[in-house]
């Protein structure tokens, strides 16, 4: 059962009367999309920046701050960012890269971005080169965080391929559920 109706039978039972307009659910419907093409572009957007500057690069990074099997971790972390954030915008499996993408992010968040605060945003000066910023903080993984729970909790909307597995799922389920009978 869904979250919406449990709400609705209980407000119905309380003898409450629910106000909606059937634009609503049309337009609410499609909130995971936003929600899948930033999460998923972000992803990939950091992964190819790590291989533009070279996964040796990232995985120095890696060993300075003491992860173990620095070059495989860089190479897992490069492909779970840019596989990930794909099967993101294009809606597929997104339960299932959820948890390595949510791990990166909490692994970041615990290494690098903690001691650094909340705020992702630190302006530091302006000067005639523009603004200087420093460290940021957790925030926006938390952020990340938050997307990818909704859409693993949400459902990834319209548009995605996981609702067509899905509804090809229970078609075929319907199909071989008549023939054996």
């Amino acid at each position: 059962m869904r979250l919406g109706s449990i709400i609705a039978t209980r407000a119905e039972a309380a003898g409450l009367r629910q106000v909606r307009s059937p634009l609503d659910s049309r337009i609410a419907r499609w909130a995971p999309v936003p929600l899948r093409l930033i999460v998923g572009y972000g992803f990939m957007e950091h992964g190819f920046a790590k291989l533009g500057r070279g996964p040796e690069a990232f995985a120095d990074i890696l060993h300075a701050i003491g992860v173990p099997g620095p070059h495989v971790m860089a190479w897992a972390t490069i492909l779970t960012e840019v596989i990930g954030g794909l099967a993101v915008i294009l809606g597929a499996f997104v339960a299932l890269v959820a948890l390595p993408m949510a791990a990166l992010l909490v692994v970041a968040t615990f290494t690098v971005h903690l001691p650094y605060g909340f705020s992702s945003i630190k302006l530091l000066s302006v000067s005639a080169a523009g603004a200087q910023f420093g460290p940021p903080g957790y925030e926006l993984n938390l952020l990340y965080l938050a997307c990818l729970a909704a859409l693993v909790l949400g459902g990834s909307g319209p548009l995605a391929i996981d609702g067509l597995v899905r509804r090809r799922g229970s078609a075929g389920g319907c199909r071989s559920g008549s023939a054996e009978r």
